[in-house]
């Protein structure tokens, strides 16, 4: 337990990685509040992955918890606009920062500006602000009304990985007319090859939920290989193709093919390419020391930041990773930080 009961801790971002650190700060004795700019904790467990992936009801039942414990949750509060890092650093012992990495990556092309054209997480994240409703069936959220609907479109997911899968399921369930997933690099063999011996990641070609969906909703897998973007068309401002060209892998490097350009029509692209870094208002106000990916720099086992009494863990530390090292890292920061407040 913690020598001191007084002592409080402030987490800021309420997704994996601050419940965890959250959960086992306040097992420890301290008084542990949570700070988080939507209208409900959970971070991307509530707002990022879908519900048919990641039930809601799970993820309240286990906040409902959590406060029910003494963990206080103060939510529609972004740090670094509504209350500043040094008022929370004045109010509290120690920092937690668990914000995510939440900038993500850009297509910048020609046509980018075009009405059609967007970010994977504001696809998901207006949608289930509109799933999002109070016992009466009443709406009651951030939405304001309107979302990135795919009904009856043509949808390009670009980028593979969870988020690209999560895009196309989502497209399905809102009954989108065609959908097609471009991956920039070729198709990974079925078995491991020669160069990726165990015990390193297998780099084989996996099928994921949306594309079984799409499967067998379309007839055949959605995903097309070795792609490059180049340019999106429009009419009167809005997105009626995206252009694309083929290309090879020639000594490390990607190569356009002659004579492969193709257009797709389509009106609605989703981009799903990753993430690069967490947003820099809170670094910037704490004149924290970022690392070479602009990541706030804290060393993985230790996690305590360039400024004393402030700590950092998860994808805002260590980049876009899994909820599993999120979660890990959460508990490991809390140990951290209990120690900085003198517990044993």
């Amino acid at each position: 337990p913690s020598p001191d009961p007084a002592k409080k801790v402030a987490v800021v971002g309420s997704g994996p990685a601050g419940l965890a650190a959250a959960d086992m700060l306040n097992r420890q004795g301290h008084s542990v509040t949570v700070y988080e700019r939507d209208e409900k904790p959970g971070g991307l467990l509530m707002y990022g992955i879908p519900n048919m992936k990641l039930e809601k009801a799970n993820v309240q039942r286990r906040l409902d918890l959590l406060e029910a414990e003494g963990i206080e949750f103060k939510c529609n509060v972004e740090v670094g606009k509504d209350v500043s890092t040094k008022e929370l650093q004045a109010q509290h012992d120690a920092l937690l920062l668990t914000v995510g990495s939440t900038l993500p990556n850009d297509l910048k092309i020609p046509g980018r500006e075009l009405e059609g054209v967007h970010f994977a997480m504001e696809f998901l994240r207006k949608n289930q602000y509109a799933l999002f409703t109070d016992r009466e069936g009443k709406l009651k959220s951030q939405w304001s009304g309107t979302k990135v609907d795919a009904k009856g479109k043509n949808v390009i997911v670009i980028g593979g990985g969870d988020t690209g899968t999560d895009c196309i399921g989502t497209s399905l369930r809102m009954h989108c007319k065609s959908l097609v997933n471009f991956e920039l690099f070729p198709r990974p063999p079925d078995a491991r090859a020669p160069h990726n011996p165990w015990p390193a990641w297998p780099r084989i070609y996996r099928t994921d939920y949306g594309h079984e969906e799409a499967a067998h909703l379309q007839g055949a897998d959605p995903r097309e290989f070795s792609i490059l973007s180049k340019s999106f068309i429009g009419t009167d401002g809005k997105l009626t193709a995206l252009k694309t060209v083929n290309i090879r892998v020639e000594g490390g490097r990607l190569v356009e093919i002659e004579g492969s350009e193709r257009e797709w029509p389509c009106d609605l692209v989703i981009l799903a390419m990753g993430f690069k870094s967490p947003e820099a208002l809170i670094p910037s106000q704490l004149s924290l020391e970022l690392d070479q990916r602009a990541n706030f720099k804290a060393k993985y086992g230790e996690y305590a930041t360039s400024v004393e009494g402030v700590f950092a863990a998860g994808d805002c530390r260590r980049g876009q990773s899994l909820v599993v090292w999120a979660i890990n890292e959460g508990r490991e920061a809390a140990a951290k930080v209990h120690t900085f407040l003198g517990g044993k």
